[in-house]
């Protein structure tokens, strides 16, 4: 049976792997993202309430919160800049 979610069970797996370390899992979880079809940001809180309650210290669980916190900045959003040789205008 195929998961949804998680399709080709890199969630699923990096859970069971001894002494995955954060970034092992930041890299994991982008392989993840990129592979998924569907919205990234629903699919991750479904993970995080299927395996983080099993696994709240894990560090996959740490990454799966990380995206979940992690607001979408709408586009022109970001404050502007000046530069620094510009005149004030």
């Amino acid at each position: 049976m195929t998961d949804a979610l998680d399709p080709r069970g890199l969630i699923r797996e990096a859970y069971r792997i001894e002494g995955v370390t954060a970034w092992d899992c930041r890299s994991i979880y982008l392989d993840w993202a990129l592979g998924l079809a569907g919205d990234p940001a629903e699919a991750t809180r479904a993970l995080l309430a299927r395996y983080g309650p099993a696994a709240p210290d894990h560090p996959m669980t740490a990454v799966l919160r990380e995206g979940v916190d992690a607001a979408p900045r709408p586009p022109g959003a970001r404050p502007r800049r000046r530069r620094p040789d510009a005149a004030p205008g």
